[in-house]
């Protein structure tokens, strides 16, 4: 019997040519279990170094009961080393002083916890290249399809099919003219079922912009 495409229930969905599963990368909703993380089918996460805590690794001040969220969409793609740096991380900037005492005597909690809850929730789009060692800051949105460089320090939100780079990031250019950006989200491949996916495969995998559009005409 012939694999399935896609099989979404793997832990390491790579099989080398030789027939060896690959341990490096992961399915990230196979090995997360966390009540602060909304993770998409398909995404994964590539590293070169032993992993005990998925959520930890990407996410490490991302804590159960946490006021944030991470969402990770479906087919996002994280390299080694990039990591989310979300709200809980964050010190107060606007007082006399940014140490968080309340990390350490929780008697002042209350002069903390307003503060503390301010956080927002770190939102990654569906098919997004998170590059080597990139660096995501709290709050921010990336737009579907958009890539990180690598090294890169996202400090802000990134529109749609952007490609960013840079400490702090910034928009490098836009991957596609907007017309089929928005041809792009009107297909919305990423919902698909997977067997739906690899028969609009040898579109996906082209850049001919006359076969997207006949694509989601007919489906239209």
């Amino acid at each position: 019997m012939q694999a399935p495409f896609l099989d979404a229930s793997l832990r390491h969905p790579i099989t080398l040519p030789d027939g060896q599963v690959y341990p490096n990368t992961v399915w990230l909703d196979q090995v997360i279990d966390h009540p602060n993380f909304e993770i998409g089918a398909f995404s994964y996460y590539n590293d070169f170094e032993p992993v005990d805590d998925y959520a930890a690794r990407i996410a490490p001040y991302l804590h159960p009961g946490a006021p944030e969220r991470l969402c990770i969409g479906r087919f996002v793609q994280i390299a080694h080393g990039a990591r989310f740096i979300t709200s809980s991380a964050d010190h107060p900037k606007n007082w006399f002083t940014t140490y968080p005492f309340a990390i350490f005597n929780h008697d002042v909690m209350p002069l903390f916890a307003e503060e503390f809850a301010t956080g927002g929730d770190t939102v990654i789009g569906h098919d997004v290249w998170i590059g080597h060692g990139a660096m995501i800051l709290p709050g921010v949105t990336l737009g579907n399809g958009v890539i990180v460089g690598a090294g890169a320090v996202v400090t802000k939100d990134a529109p749609a099919f952007s490609v960013v780079a840079g400490n702090p990031a910034r928009v490098v250019r836009q991957r596609f003219p907007d017309p089929v950006g928005a041809l792009l989200e009107a297909l919305a491949w990423w919902d698909m079922p997977p067997e739906e996916i690899r028969e609009i495969l040898p579109v996906l995998a082209s850049a001919d912009i006359t076969a997207l559009e006949r694509l989601v005409a007919g489906r239209g």
